[in-house]
């Protein structure tokens, strides 16, 4: 998407990645003390969303992608995500997980496929968000990059 760019979240843009995700009702409990990198998407000056990064190895856990309410339906979750897989490659990542109460079409339609919660590498299960802060109920999703 022309006119989009991703930056790594500072402590100048960590509360706007807390506020929005607790809009849209994601968890955030460990967004500063956890291991992941979160990011801001940009478009036009304008901050349009969110999205984090856990990388442990190959594997990666995708969480927490959230888009401005305003300006969802204009492509912005499918600039994140490819932003975020863009990263995620560059450092050797070869699949990304991720779990989802609300966007399994949306992730589905960017290439995710549903897996077994159990079926994930050790590492992404014990991360905070899938011992944690999400419920059993969520549906875990996997993509090979």
């Amino acid at each position: 998407m022309r006119g989009f760019t991703l930056q790594q979240a500072d402590e100048g843009s960590i509360d706007y990645v807390e506020r929005l995700l607790e809009r849209a009702d994601l968890p955030t409990a460990d967004v500063r003390s956890g291991h992941g990198r979160f990011y801001v998407g940009r478009h036009g000056g304008a901050r349009v969303g969110v999205g984090g990064l856990e990388i442990y190895g190959s594997d990666a856990l995708l969480r927490s992608v959230a888009v401005e309410p305003s300006v969802r339906g204009r492509g912005f979750g499918t600039a994140l995500c490819e932003r975020l897989e863009r990263k995620a490659r560059s450092g050797d990542v070869e699949t990304l997980y991720l779990l989802t109460r609300t966007a399994a079409d949306f992730f589905a339609s960017q290439g995710y496929v549903e897996t077994e919660r159990e079926a994930t590498p050790p590492e992404i299960r014990e991360t905070t968000e899938f011992a944690e802060l999400c419920p059993s109920s969520a549906t875990c999703l996997e993509k090979e990059l």
